[in-house]
């Protein structure tokens, strides 16, 4: 072994506690990068890989009711490869023993031909065949969607009660499946698996029961490579229009795609924003100590230069050191991203539903993993590297130039009747200012982070909050198949259990202003709503224009709209209409592109009567389950939302994930606090073991002595906890913006519980540094220290 190699070893042995956090900090921030990304790259992986065997549709439509011949013209359209026409539903879903309401989707298939497009993939059971005649009596044969299934515990042999146009069937399970359509399966794009399952049934029986016979109200296109998508788009709507088309459009705006992707989008931020702080951090962290070590070694490196060994060898043996540190994090990094990426995909299949989702860090990520850590290694060490470079052997024999000591900024304003060690804690940091301004910000850095992660549990509790109190006051929303005579408010205030009831109407349209369009629900609301409002991310709440629109405000920024621009408003439900409405307002609220008006104006823009099919219901306490009893017992309604279901649902999911996310980002940070911290109090023990032994032998005690130390620590903590206050403020205002989308708009809600916990987790991490720093100083050997070659 060479001379260097065993000194190599020496250093890193003596110097190995401040290694691992080094290497502790690297880890970290490697963990992250592999984490997200491997996990979002296996989401991405299985979600191509089961678009593409289960040939998922490039453009969807939804008509009233149209004939089967309609489809020879719609393969005609220029672009369109292949067609694929079914009859679909949404009923009503009763399981014995359970009173919450559920929506089901029913979707008819033929059992002798699987379809073609939007394939079924089986995960369990058989395929269900057609209902013989006479052979409904045990109960229609289906397929239930794996969420589900999963979330009520249906298994093949299970029976539930559909509402299929006004008449109560029996489905009885006999598979559970998989669909590229429903690979988020939540009504309305909300995670509530428990509360809306989708089935597969005999197409012949569904078009009987729906009237549907000989005619479809779906239409699922794939397209020719190299078709222009818009074109299709536009041809397909124009054959549907007569027939009552609601709707085209592409993938874009299909509800499962949108929330993966919009999924894939939000973690590609996240696993590169994180990372860059962490590894930020670390160069931070190898700057100082192997500036430290050179300066320490500034006599062997003078005797190495002396003995012939060229500038290139020995900064390649310092940078060799810092090469072992990082390695270290490395792998442990690689070790915990493979970990924490295995367990993340295992949270996303609680969402997303694959025949097949695993795993797997991709080869050429492992790379970047150890080009980054490399990097970071170099970029925290090629300014010490350079001045080693430029050491001479004669004046690297001498001791390093005494420091220029001057009146601190407090003496010179006056201030000289601090105590004298506060003094001296202050003269310390000011003759090393960057070093100081650099501690602070690791410091700084440690509580952002913390705050970071627990951003995302104010958020969604806000949001939650927001929607759930102050948005929707209503305890049960109920909506009829077709719209109807708004006085059906009345027929439901008399029913058991109801204090108020308001109503609303949907309205299917497509937003145009010049070269932009965006399909949207128009949603007329009362003048002045009670049951359920318009709230914006303020909390402060918004009437619907009595004659004109308002709008989201990302809405109106995504279409280039002003207020007071005239908008074009195409209908998409019924015959079709064009309307042209002023843009009265818009309102900056955190979920989804919305579309406001007052009801009563909305009513007489499209010639109708007054119409409602949406109706949000206040009920006295504990009457919720005779309310919906009594509701789900009228034939008109089609389904009924309860907040508390639903809130309850979410949060058996939702609430667990942002806890685990919220306490690895913690765990990550605390990693950080440490290694700042303790490096700083190690690298000024070192620094100053001379002083503190001078000061020892002077009569001071041991208490004294590390006050000195213990005191410069926590003066740099407390600089640093107000900057990392203001910092993690304004990390979130970043990320928030990197992750505005179409469905969300995360609202920069940060709760004085995370400023606290964020203090308490960096102070903590200085206390255990603090108490290995204090130890040492017990045990300085002051005669060793005392040595000089002065």
């Amino acid at each position: 072994m060479k001379a260097l190699d065993r000194k190599l070893l020496r250093d890193l042995r003596q110097s190995w506690s401040q290694a691992l956090t080094i290497a502790l900090v690297v880890a970290s921030g490697v963990a992250g990068f592999v984490t997200t990304l491997s996990a979002v790259d296996s989401l991405a992986r299985a979600r191509d890989r089961h678009y593409a065997e289960a040939h998922f549709a490039d453009v969807f439509a939804t008509v009233k009711r149209a004939p089967l011949a309609l489809g020879e013209t719609l393969r005609a359209v220029p672009g369109v490869a292949d067609l694929q026409l079914t009859v679909e539903q949404t009923v009503r879903i009763g399981i014995d023993g359970v009173d919450d309401p559920i929506l089901g989707h029913l979707i008819g298939i033929d059992p002798r031909h699987p379809p073609r497009i939007n394939r079924i993939a089986l995960r369990a059971g058989r395929m269900p065949q057609a209902v013989a005649d006479g052979g409904e009596a045990d109960g229609i044969e289906a397929l239930v969607s794996a969420g589900f299934a999963d979330a009520r515990g249906l298994r093949p042999g299970t029976r539930l009660r559909a509402l299929v146009n006004g008449r109560q069937r029996t489905l009885r399970i006999v598979g559970i499946a998989l669909s590229p359509e429903y690979v988020f399966a939540g009504y309305g794009g909300m995670p509530d698996m428990r509360g809306f399952g989708v089935f597969w049934i005999d197409r012949d029986t569904l078009a009987a029961a729906s009237d549907m016979d000989g005619a479809f109200n779906r239409v699922a296109a794939t397209l020719a490579p190299g078709a222009s998508r818009a074109e299709a788009v536009a041809g397909i709507a124009r054959v549907i229009s007569p027939w009552g088309g609601r709707e085209a459009h592409d993938r874009t705006e299909q509800t499962s795609h949108a929330m993966l992707d919009n999924e894939i989008r939000e973690q590609r931020v996240l696993g590169t924003v994180l990372p860059v702080i962490f590894l930020a951090v670390a160069a931070f962290l190898l700057n100082v100590v192997i500036s430290r070590t050179i300066a320490t070694q500034r006599e062997q490196i003078a005797a190495l230069k002396a003995l012939g060994y060229p500038d290139r060898r020995i900064a390649g043996h310092y940078f060799t050191q810092v090469v072992a540190i990082v390695a270290v994090g490395l792998l442990l990094g690689l070790g915990l991203g493979k970990w924490l990426g295995t367990a993340m995909v295992g949270l996303y299949a609680e969402f997303f539903h694959f025949p097949r989702f695993e795993h797997r860090m991709a080869p050429g990520l492992v790379l970047a993993s150890a080009a980054i850590a490399l990097a970071t290694a170099a970029l925290g060490t090629a300014n010490p590297l350079l001045a080693t470079m430029r050491l001479a052997p004669a004046e690297a024999m001498r001791p390093p130039s005494p420091g220029r000591y001057r009146p601190t900024l407090a003496e010179r304003l006056g201030l000289r009747r601090l105590p004298t060690v506060l003094r001296m804690i202050l003269r310390n940091l000011e003759r090393r200012p960057l070093r100081s301004g650099l501690a602070v910000a690791g410091v700084a850095a440690a509580v952002a982070i913390v705050i970071l992660g627990n951003f995302f549990r104010d958020a969604i509790e806000t949001i939650v909050d927001s929607k759930f109190r102050v948005e929707l006051r209503a305890d049960v929303i109920v909506w009829l198949a077709e719209p109807a005579e708004a006085a059906a408010v009345h027929e439901l205030a008399r029913l058991p259990g109801a204090i108020l009831v308001e109503a609303g109407r949907d309205v299917p349209v497509r937003i145009v202003h010049g070269h932009r369009s965006e399909r949207v629900a128009l949603q007329g609301l009362p003048a002045r709503p009670v049951l359920q409002r318009i709230v914006d991310v303020d909390d402060r709440a918004w009437s619907p224009s009595p004659d004109g629109l308002l709008l989201t405000d990302r809405l109106a920024d995504k279409l280039g709209l002003r207020i007071g621009d005239t908008v074009r408003v195409e209908v998409l439900e019924g015959r079709a209409r064009v309307l042209f409405l002023p843009l009265r307002a818009t309102v900056r609220d955190m979920m989804g592109l919305n579309a406001y008006m007052e009801r009563g104006a909305l009513n007489r823009a499209l010639g109708e009567d007054d119409l409602a099919g949406r109706f949000p219901v206040a009920v006295e306490r504990g009457g919720e389950a005779r309310f919906l009893a009594a509701a789900m017992g009228l034939p008109r309604i089609v389904g009924a939302f309860s907040k508390a279901t639903l809130w309850r649902n979410m949060q058996e999911i939702s609430a667990r994930n942002i806890r685990i996310m919220s306490t690895i980002l913690t765990a990550f940070a605390t990693v950080i606090a440490i290694g700042v911290v303790y490096n700083n109090a190690r690298i000024a023990l070192a620094e100053r073991t001379w002083e503190l032994a001078s000061l020892r032998v002077l009569g001071f005690s041991r208490a004294e002595v590390s006050a000195l130390l213990l005191g410069e620590m926590a003066l740099v903590i407390a600089l640093a906890l107000p900057l990392g206050m203001l910092s993690g403020y304004g990390l979130v205002h970043l990320l928030v913006e990197l992750l505005r989308s179409d469905q969300f708009y995360f609202p920069v809600a940060l709760r004085p519980r995370t400023y606290a916990w964020a203090c308490l987790a960096v102070l903590a991490a200085a206390a255990a540094s603090a108490l290995v720093v204090r130890r040492r100083i017990d045990r300085l050997d002051m005669v060793a220290a005392l040595k000089t070659r002065e």
